[in-house]
């Protein structure tokens, strides 16, 4: 018997034991020297050898072609129907787009095109013409149900007025630049057509606060308004493109005055179908 009420058990054979096992002494265990502090090893040791590895581009494994290989999926014109031949006019920062709205306000300087010459997005001008038919579509909306309630009248929504202003909006930006790109081209004097759009597109946003000012019920008010509007979007465009245009020849004069004519004429539009309130 041992102290604490346990039985001891002698070397003995019992009937279902099992037998004691003679002790085979002390064995020294080394372990080998490893800088644990990299990771991971320079050198792989012991049974996992150095050429089982994850892969090295584990994390772009759902961004490369699903064949394995490196190459672009397309090539051509087929690439232009691809996202990622998109993408590097959306890699813009919240800093590049205030500071490009900002140029955009100050129309005189005239140079936004040498500051975006690099890195025109698509951003920008996405937003802005998408903003503008919101506001179009919602101060005009306000506008007119004011109106018709001071005269009491009946007030009924015109959804055409969101339909027309996508139209505008989105259709400007789009084919006067495609246009444009055309006949630099013709005349010897191409400019990229991204930074086209780019320039446009900005070229729009002076017309946000002027359709939020257009709440105010005074004609000549509005007038004003749509005339500032449109002279600093057109100067804005005209003399971001008349140091390039200059190597048209002596016909740049003639581009330049069209480009800041066909500018007013937005305008003009602009005042007539949104700055207008009827009853």
């Amino acid at each position: 018997m041992m102290s604490g009420g346990y039985t001891s058990i002698d070397n003995q054979k019992v009937s279902g034991s099992v037998p004691a096992v003679s002790d085979p002494g002390h064995v020294a265990v080394k372990f080998t020297d490893s800088s644990l502090h990299t990771f991971p090893p320079s050198g792989a040791q012991g049974k996992i050898s150095g050429g089982i590895q994850p892969p090295r581009d584990a994390d772009d494994s759902f961004s490369g072609p699903a064949g394995g290989s490196d190459e672009p999926q397309g090539s051509g014109w087929f690439r232009t129907f691809t996202v990622a031949a998109y993408k590097p006019y959306f890699d813009v920062d919240t800093v590049d787009v205030l500071d490009r709205l900002k140029e955009s306000l100050f129309p005189f300087r005239g140079t936004f095109t040498e500051k975006t010459s690099t890195n025109p997005d698509l951003y920008g001008p996405f937003w802005i013409c998408t903003t503008l038919i919101f506001v179009a579509a919602s101060i005009g909306t306000f506008v007119t149900y004011i109106a018709h309630k001071l005269e009491k009248k009946e007030w009924n929504y015109d959804i055409n007025l969101v339909t027309w202003s996508a139209g505008v909006f989105y259709g400007y930006v789009t084919v006067v630049p495609l246009a444009l790109y055309v006949i630099l081209k013709y005349f010897s004097a191409p400019s990229g057509l991204v930074q086209l759009f780019c320039l446009y597109g900005y070229s729009l946003f002076v017309y946000i606060p002027a359709l939020c000012l257009s709440v105010v019920p005074l004609e000549i008010f509005r007038w004003v308004i749509a005339g500032v509007a449109g002279f600093m979007s057109a100067t804005f465009v005209a003399l971001n493109l008349k140091a390039h245009i200059k190597s048209a020849g002596e016909r740049w004069f003639l581009i330049v005055a069209s480009i800041f004519l066909l500018q007013l004429a937005l305008a003009v539009v602009l005042k007539l179908y949104l700055f207008t309130v009827t009853v």
